[in-house]
Formats: structure tokens, sequence, C-alpha cells
């Protein structure tokens, strides 16, 4: 992390990407609460909030400059998964306060550029969840169009001496076009999730840390859109189950073993973790747009069947 001339500063940096850390591992996702990063943590007797009521965030115990940059969550009911500005450059264009560059908030971030010093960029996925990724710098400012270039750079990032700017500049590029593929994916899993309740659709398992969001056609098929209803909510072994055609799903939403699978003789995980659910019907999402899309229950149905 590069060096701040004021030493408070750099310490209240490094305690902040420590605690996103920390709050990460805890939630064993990518994912962090509003209020988790509302309430921040103490910092020498002093609370550090990471969200303020504004996206340009500079807590009160730093002396100068911001500490995060956020953008909000879409409006509920928007299905909008790539909103983010991504310039030709691979940089992301992050937004002025207001309409006046002279603006204290548009000031700050412009002086970060100047010293190169890292802020933290929360990126709003669903309404009361971010996904955090840090450290980010400001590296472009266009008064004209009102934003600022910001890249996503690695936390530690080892070059060696006398590697060209332009090198640096591509690996920025790089990473943080991985970034906003991350944010991609959390938004399609908290829909996912939000869509089912948080609940596996086969089992009915409540834990959040042990659900994903399953693609029923992938995203590498034509028609594998992120929409909810190209999504499923399963826990993690019927997911696993679901992508390698031990689990199948028929356009009527019965739930099929295949029957090397049904046939074998093992212990209870088997029986009560796939054999079991042989037949049931799977639970789906209360709104009618969110439900599995018949056609491509279909066509994934037909390459369970072609598995087994």
């Amino acid at each position: 992390m590069p060096t701040d001339p004021d030493p408070i500063d750099f310490a209240v940096r490094y305690a902040a990407f420590r605690f996103l850390e920390t709050e990460l591992e805890k939630a064993g996702e990518e994912t962090l609460r509003f209020d988790v990063l509302r309430k921040g943590f103490d910092f020498r007797g002093s609370r550090v909030p990471l969200l303020g009521p504004q996206g340009i965030f500079k807590p009160a115990v730093l002396p100068h400059l911001p500490l995060t940059i956020a953008t909000a969550p879409p409006r509920p009911g928007k299905d909008a998964p790539y909103d983010d500005i991504v310039g030709p450059d691979g940089l992301l264009g992050y937004r002025y306060r207001g309409t006046d560059p002279a603006h204290r908030d548009n000031v700050g971030l412009r002086d970060a550029m100047q010293r190169q010093t890292p802020l933290i960029y929360l990126k709003g996925i669903v309404p009361g969840r971010y996904l955090p990724a840090w450290p980010a710098y400001v590296v472009g400012d266009d008064p004209a169009r009102l934003t600022f270039s910001v890249a996503i750079d690695e936390e530690v990032a080892v070059m060696p001496a006398g590697v060209p700017d332009r090198v640096a500049e591509i690996r920025r590029a790089y990473v943080t076009v991985q970034t906003l593929r991350r944010v991609h994916q959390q938004r399609f899993r908290e829909r996912v999730l939000l869509a089912y309740r948080e609940c596996c659709a086969i089992c009915r398992l409540r834990h959040r840390e042990l659900l994903d969001a399953t693609h029923i056609l992938p995203d590498r098929h034509p028609a594998g859109e992120p929409r909810v209803s190209n999504g499923l909510a399963l826990c993690k072994l019927h997911h696993a189950a679901f992508d390698r055609n031990i689990i199948g799903i028929r356009p009527d939403l019965r739930i099929e073993i295949r029957l090397d699978v049904l046939a074998e003789t093992d212990g209870p995980m088997l029986r009560h973790g796939l054999q079991g659910f042989q037949g049931s019907v799977l639970l789906t999402p209360g709104r009618e747009e969110d439900r599995p899309d018949p056609t491509c229950l279909a066509e994934r149905y037909e390459e369970f069947r072609r598995a087994g």
C-alpha cells in the first residue's frame, strides 16, 4: 500500500482493510450487510463507519481524504445486472458528487488521485448488501463528463523494479474488470436468494452461507442470462449434484435422481440427501416472473436424460 504523509491516514486505511477481511471471513461470502458497513469499526476510541449518506465518504477520524466510494444498489424490480460504467480502457467510471467539480467531495477524490491514496469501493448489489473491493485508486479525472476513472488493484501487487507504467496500467484494468465480474455474479446470487427466501429449492435448507445461486442454463450458453428465472437457490450439495447431472428437474418441477445413483446402496447421506428427493416438487419463488423458465428447464432436463 502506498505510504501517505499522514500516519493517522495510513493507520485508518490499514485498519479498514483488515476490518473488511475479518467481516468477509465471518460472513463466509463476498458481500456485507449495510448495517455492518454503516457501523464500521473502532479506531483508538473513535468509531469509523465505512458508509455515509453520500457516495464519497470521509469519516471524521480522517484528516483530509475520503476513505470509501460507494455506488447505491439498483432499485427493487430493476433487472440491470450490467449497469456499471466501464470505459474502453477497462476502468470504472465513478460519477462526481453533483455537478460542481469544486465540491469538497470531488476535490477530496482529486487529491486522492494526486497522492495515489488507496480507497475502498463499495458496490451496492441489492438493497442492504454491498460488495467491497480494495485498494481502489482514482487514476483519471474528466470534468467535462463529471466522472473519475477508478482502478481496482490487487492488495499486494508485486511488480519488479523497472516495469513500464503501461504494464501496471494493464494489470489494474484487468483486476478492475475481474472485480466487476464478481459484482455481476454476486448480484445474480443475491437476487436469486432473495427470490427463494434464502432457502434451498430442493431440501429447504435455510443456512445462507451454505446456499448458492445456480444457473439452469450456464452463463456460457446463448440463453444463459443472469435472470432470476434462469436461476435456482440450491445448497452446495444439490448445486454440485445438479451441475453433474445427478439431479434433474423436469419442466413440471418434479425432481429426478439419476438411475444409477438411485440404485446405489450407501449410508444415510445418500438416502436422505439425494435418493429421498426422487419425485418431490421444487420450491419456487412467489413472483411469477422469478419462477424457473420452463424452456430453460426443458433444455437442461434433456441434458440430464442424456447423461443418465
